[in-house]
């Protein structure tokens, strides 16, 4: 006798919510062996986990793959989250997985990669957004335990390489819930205060767990805020925190992130020691040799230059200037030589001689010499003129004589 017929899907379908709705295989840890695991195009990883006695087919759905931050493979051995169903179709049951851990890792190292990842595709790890550490900071703020080595050790190297350099220290909590929350304060502090040049963030070595505090997201994007320059200095030189990531520059210790920050008084005065030598001795170089060119350029100049020329000149001037004397003085000689018999000449022929002898010269009103009667006729006056005396005589009548 049997109570009903059911047809396979049924079946299936009541197995299916039989299992779904057991609270131990909805909210289900099982740990294994992976083998035939297969990445499927849609996304989804298809895989077996077994062990020495049995396996159990296993899915794991696209979003849960991509919150993954550990691909896994064949052979490792891993525990995974999620809940048991059936799928109806094929009468089979499997684990449909939502979180994949590899066993011995832990929650905090996958916390960590995972908070890694992310930041890691938001940008903050990317090197355009590195600040510049500057070379010569004179005021640099330390956040860090006011108790531990760490301060110690940055003090110490502070003195030795340059005691010229103040650190202002912002003591805070480097472990615990809360230590975090003041690692950011005091990154807020240091960021408001316009005489920090930099801020070293610092802590001595310490586990996973010591050093959680450094890995919390908030300090992260407190760090990339920040508008000043931060030199992360966590742990040993092996740790490494999502600050040291995010930090524009990262440190093995908290001395070699004072190593960074502080410049070498002795080496900076070394340098320009070196610097003065090399100015001095360029400037020396280029006078000296302005100099010889001076000297070339002075003796070409004496070689070509006019004085000789215009000495030369000065004695053909001389020259030219007697023989132009020479010349007028023998012109002037001989012009006066001319002129002397001209002067005879014309003593010879001046008519005013005539005068001398008793003869006078008679001149119309116009003063034309007259030389006959006739021209009498027409004159009212004449002039005459004798030896010493000029005379006017006004005609009242003219006869001609024989």
């Amino acid at each position: 006798m049997h109570i009903k017929t059911v047809s396979v899907s049924q079946l299936n379908s009541y197995i299916k919510k039989i299992i779904d709705n057991d609270f131990i295989l909805k909210n289900s840890y099982v740990k294994g062996e992976i083998s035939n695991l297969k990445l499927h195009n849609s996304g989804h990883i298809y895989f077996s986990l077994k062990d020495e006695y049995s396996k159990i087919n296993c899915i794991m759905f696209k979003p849960y793959v991509e919150s993954m931050i550990v691909v896994p493979q064949d052979g490792d051995n891993v525990i995974l989250k999620g809940r048991v169903s059936v799928y109806q179709k094929d009468g089979v049951y499997q684990f449909y997985c939502e979180e994949l851990e590899k066993e011995g890792i832990g929650n905090l190292y996958l916390a960590f990669e995972k908070l890694k990842n992310k930041l890691h595709k938001e940008g903050l790890f990317d090197e355009k957004h590195k600040k510049d550490i500057p070379k010569y900071a004179r005021r640099i703020g330390v956040i860090t335990s006011s108790t531990g080595a760490a301060i110690r050790d940055i003090i110490n190297v502070t003195k030795r390489r340059n005691p010229t350099v103040e650190l202002v220290i912002y003591p805070s909590l480097v472990q615990g819930n809360k230590a975090s929350y003041e690692l950011v304060k005091g990154i807020k502090y240091f960021d408001s205060r316009g005489d920090v040049d930099l801020i070293i963030l610092a802590r001595g070595g310490g586990s996973l767990e010591e050093l959680w505090a450094f890995n919390e997201e908030n300090l992260a994007y407190a760090i990339y805020n920040c508008n000043k320059p931060i030199i992360s200095g966590v742990g040993h030189e092996t740790d490494f925190t999502i600050c040291d990531f995010v930090s524009d520059r990262r440190a093995s210790t908290p001395s070699a992130a004072a190593e960074i920050a502080v410049f070498n008084l002795n080496e900076l005065n070394e340098k320009i020691e070196i610097y003065k030598s090399k100015v001095f001795n360029a400037m020396k170089n280029s006078i000296n040799s302005k100099y010889d060119n001076l000297n070339i350029l002075m003796n070409n100049l004496k070689i070509n230059s006019p004085m000789g020329y215009i000495a030369n000149e000065y004695i053909r001037v001389d020259s030219i200037k007697n023989e132009l004397l020479y010349r007028i003085e023998s012109k002037i000689q001989y012009e006066k030589g001319n002129l002397v018999k001209l002067n005879s000449l014309l003593q010879a022929h001046n008519p005013l001689n005539i005068l001398n002898r008793g003869f006078s010269v008679i001149q119309d009103e116009k003063g034309s010499i007259i030389t006959e009667v006739n021209q009498l006729s027409n004159s009212k006056y004449i002039n005459i003129t004798l030896k010493k005396d000029k005379a006017k005589v006004y005609l009242s009548s003219v006869e001609k004589t024989e």
